[in-house]
């Protein structure tokens, strides 16, 4: 016992530190993806990004609900949330297509993909949620890490929270009463990103615009000049 309390009192740190190497190479990967879009097609699908990876306490008790040794392997394995990261998204569309953006790099696995959006869960949860393998370049080599990504609406993601919020004070048994109101909370909330998404597509058309921003005459004079010059 002491031995191994030993052993984890090292171990532990450094099997977590994985994790938030991970969720830093994820929000670089975001942020390149936030400034590609608003070069090339002036329009920023993502409006926020947050992440977070478990805390000891927090791991400790997802691993007693579901009687998971405490193997980091297991752990890899099991519990694939350890690392998060939350995006939200402007539109419905945004969703999928920051999501086909991130699966299609690489160095991303994917392991499995649930549509929340197109399958809502009973109680009209929606999302998109990835769970994705990276690496993380360790001064040993490389390491892969999985990290559980959360894509959104604005809409989706007010609505989760409200959710959460009831969950935590009802203890996850919501009385029917409310239950009924979530669920015609999220109707409301598919109606409001539907409707707005159609009023964004009439004044912008399907798609934003391809073209990179425009160089002024003086910079293109300059490049002009100091090419001329080689």
């Amino acid at each position: 016992m002491r031995e191994f309390a030993l052993r984890m009192r090292v171990e532990f740190p450094r099997f977590l530190m994985h994790y938030r190497f991970a969720v830093d190479e994820m929000l670089t990967k975001v942020s390149i993806l936030r400034e590609e879009f608003l070069h090339l097609h002036r329009y920023n699908p993502i409006e926020h990004v947050s992440s977070r990876v478990k805390s000891p306490q927090s791991l400790l008790e997802k691993m007693a609900r579901r009687g998971v040794t405490p193997d980091f392997g297991t752990i890899r394995e099991q519990i694939t949330d350890i690392a998060g990261i939350r995006i939200t998204c402007s539109f419905i569309a945004d969703t999928y297509r920051v999501l086909e953006t991130l699966t299609s790099q690489n160095d991303v696995r994917v392991i499995k993909i649930k549509d929340y959006i197109a399958n809502p869960k009973p109680t009209g949860y929606k999302s998109l949620h990835a769970i994705l393998e990276i690496p993380v370049f360790l001064s040993s080599g490389p390491v892969p890490v999985i990290c559980e990504v959360q894509i959104r609406t604005i809409a989706m993601d007010f609505w989760a929270s409200l959710e959460h919020k009831i969950q935590y004070k009802y203890q996850g048994d919501i009385p029917e009463r409310l239950v009924t109101e979530l669920k015609e909370a999220a109707d409301a909330a598919d109606h409001l990103d539907r409707r707005m998404e159609q009023l964004h597509t009439e004044v912008h058309g399907d798609s934003p615009d391809d073209g990179a921003p425009e160089l002024d005459d003086e910079v293109l004079r300059r490049l002009w000049e100091m090419a001329r010059n080689r």
